[in-house]
């Protein structure tokens, strides 16, 4: 269905504008409890990313997380003064820095779990609701990866 040409779409009916803002509004919603926690929001994600395998290196928690390895290098450096990771030189490829969480580490990506939860409890949803939600819209995520660089669209 292709958009009306007869007026602009209003900010609301503009789903990047609904992303964004929903975005913030789950910002606003972490927080307070990522301020307790001490770490800030891109932590917590760097937290998440070696919570499913740890060990990774600098590149692919970059890659997992869409940020350049510049990004997440100092981001790490200040998890690791705070205890919450280890780094290391990669054995066998001494340019890779592994990153390992320490005990305290582990602890807080456990403790953090209640993010997920707070986002269920003040969202109102169901938790089908929520995945089916979060799926759709990775959905709408790949395939608008998928159509970069190949000249579609204006």
């Amino acid at each position: 269905m292709p958009l009306p040409k007869d007026r602009p779409l209003a900010l609301d009916e503009q789903i990047c504008f609904t992303l964004y803002r929903t975005a913030m509004s789950i910002n606003r919603t972490y927080k307070p409890m990522l301020d307790e926690m001490g770490i800030t929001y891109p932590q917590y994600l760097v937290l998440n990313v070696l919570g499913e395998e740890d060990g990774r290196t600098i590149g692919t928690i970059a890659a997992r997380l869409a940020l350049d390895s510049s990004t997440i290098t100092p981001l790490v450096k200040r998890m690791e003064a705070a205890g919450l990771v280890q780094r290391r030189r990669g054995p066998d490829n001494e340019r890779e820095v592994q990153v390992r969480l320490t005990e305290a580490g582990r602890a807080l990506f456990a403790r953090s779990r209640c993010l997920g939860e707070a986002l269920l409890q003040r969202s109102g949803l169901t938790l089908p609701q929520l995945d089916a939600l979060n799926r759709e819209i990775q959905a709408l995520g790949a395939a608008l990866d998928d159509q970069r660089g190949r000249g579609f669209g204006p």
